[in-house]
């Protein structure tokens, strides 16, 4: 099923009761884990997940699209979400990806304009939603939380000019390289896995599916990485980033 998802009226499911609780110890920590509220006090991080709420969507459904209303912040607390943009031509460019425990939709929260991508769950996935109508006043009581938020925003426009630079001078390879380094989620043992197909890897860097896998299977020759359904493990992440860095 790929139904559009709108927060609060699609896609939602609602927790039983015994679930309380925990639910609302998750959306704490959540919040508690990320640099946007790490520094907040007790308080404020019980204030704010009294006001979010977390909602189940399957996988393939929408979250939201291009020019929908921007009514604030998401957490991805399991699964993962796709950022991605239409080409003139129709085809998807993807953006980003977000992973368990990593935010989107934060300049939502700011301005309330209207959504400049698409976002997709890769996964089925469970999204904490923070409604700008709600996190506004909140601001006005607490406003060390806007340099914060600002801080962040301006890491995301630092790693857009990155992005930007490496189309210009990086080659395909090593702009495939970096990429698959940047998507990497640590896991347990040390295990580096990234969460994307070799579709959406080809389409963040502007390369066909053949040639990323040609690419991929030269890289799986030398052991560096092993790919596997939905996604890819990486072996000898300092072979890639030396390769990355060799490429430019």
């Amino acid at each position: 099923m790929n139904q559009h998802f709108e927060p609060g009226r699609h896609c939602a499911s609602a927790f039983p009761a015994p679930a309380r609780f925990s639910r609302h110890s998750a959306k704490r920590n959540l919040l508690a884990g990320h640099p946007l509220f790490s520094g907040l006090k007790l308080d404020d991080l019980e204030r704010l997940s009294g006001y979010s709420r977390i909602v189940h969507t399957e996988k393939g459904s929408a979250i939201f699209s291009k020019g929908d209303p921007g009514t604030g912040l998401m957490a991805v607390v399991s699964g993962g979400v796709k950022i991605s943009v239409p080409s003139p031509d129709g085809k998807e460019v993807v953006l980003n990806t977000i992973q368990p425990g990593e935010v989107f939709g934060e300049i939502a929260l700011l301005d309330g304009r209207s959504r400049t991508a698409n976002a997709y769950a890769m996964l089925d996935s469970e999204l904490l939603i923070l409604e700008r109508r709600e996190f506004i006043p909140f601001l006005k009581q607490s406003p060390e939380v806007g340099l914060t938020l600002l801080a962040v925003l301006c890491d995301r426009l630092r790693r857009t000019s990155e992005q930007v630079e490496d189309v210009l001078f990086l080659d395909v390879s090593g702009r495939l390289a970096k990429t698959i380094l940047r998507l990497s989620a640590h896991e347990p043992e040390g295990r580096r896995y990234v969460h994307a197909t070799q579709k959406e890897i080809g389409q963040m860097i502007g390369l066909s599916r053949e040639s990323t896998n040609k690419q991929l299977q030269a890289w799986v020759r030398s052991k560096w990485i092993a790919i596997e359904k939905g996604g890819l493990t990486i072996k000898n992440a300092a072979a890639l980033e030396k390769f990355a860095v060799d490429n430019l």
